[in-house]
């Protein structure tokens, strides 16, 4: 089962991350056999580096892990595989470029018959490997594009609409665990997963993702769990994972809970089957 991870912050933090750990918060049996990736967001662009194999056996997880990177904006993805082969290109965090912005994609789930019960439509975009989870992305990146004119970037209700309506289409194929940041927004779409209970494996079965305010306990100056920790300074800082990471504070996100971040703040929240209230 793959764990997803990413962090919004008003202002640059310090974060260590080791992937090989920070896989075991959410499977004792199945952790971290097929490949990870993480990707730190620098103004339009973004520092990805990913492998298609075990963290365990990765230089350059080792190097993450001791070397403070700073940023406002990561996204790291766990894989265990169900679909596409242990490549490169098959390897979370996705990345395209479209109105001069990075964006980023992970997902955490299986889709199944996409190609069969979703209208495609104009594929702007190719997926590079052959995972259900990048041609999500590529449709995304397809649908929106004819919003960006003249590098002009959409509105964000526009962003969050044709985001919302995708994860809609997705839920009846699977799980739906989505994070998306297209250079300025982070957008994620909490679902469903599978989980371990007793040493064995169940679901999927709600919550999919859990989100932390880190605003609201400012009391406590870094976030500290296996394989990873994050300095907080006084400011705003959101955390979002697959499973809460320590005992401070974690919202578990309803099924269909849609929510777009920036700087530390939700700005938009709402539902694949409700009316979109702002916040």
């Amino acid at each position: 089962m793959c764990e997803l991870f990413a962090m919004s912050s008003c202002t640059p933090v310090a974060i260590t991350y080791s992937l090989d750990e920070f896989s075991k918060n959410g499977s004792k049996l199945r952790h971290n056999r097929d490949g990870w990736g993480i990707a730190l967001a620098r103004d339009r662009d973004a520092f990805l580096i990913k492998e298609p194999k075990p963290a365990k056996d990765s230089p350059w997880v080792q190097f993450i892990a001791a070397h403070p990177l700073e940023t406002t904006l990561a996204i790291a993805h766990v894989r265990y595989a169900t679909q596409g082969q242990h490549t490169m290109e098959n390897t979370h965090p996705f990345r395209r470029v479209l109105g001069r912005r990075t964006h980023l994609f992970a997902h955490n789930g299986t889709l199944k018959g996409i190609e069969e019960n979703v209208d495609l439509g104009d594929m702007s975009f190719i997926p590079i490997g052959d995972t259900d989870s990048e041609l999500v992305f590529c449709t995304l990146l397809s649908r929106l594009k004819p919003y960006y004119q003249d590098s002009d970037t959409p509105s964000m209700d526009t962003r969050f609409n044709v985001f919302r309506k995708l994860c809609e289409e997705m839920k009846p194929l699977g799980s739906s665990n989505f994070l998306y940041y297209d250079g300025e927004v982070l957008f994620v779409h909490a679902h469903k997963r599978i989980c371990e209970e007793n040493g064995q494996q169940v679901g999927p079965k709600p919550p999919g993702m859990h989100i932390k305010k880190c605003w609201t306990c400012t009391y406590q100056k870094e976030v500290s769990c296996p394989g990873l920790k994050i300095d907080l300074p006084d400011q705003q800082t959101v955390l979002v994972a697959s499973v809460p990471l320590d005992d401070e504070a974690w919202e578990a996100l309803d099924e269909g809970t849609v929510l777009a971040l920036k700087d530390g703040k939700i700005c938009k929240r709402g539902r694949t089957h409700l009316t979109i209230t702002g916040q």
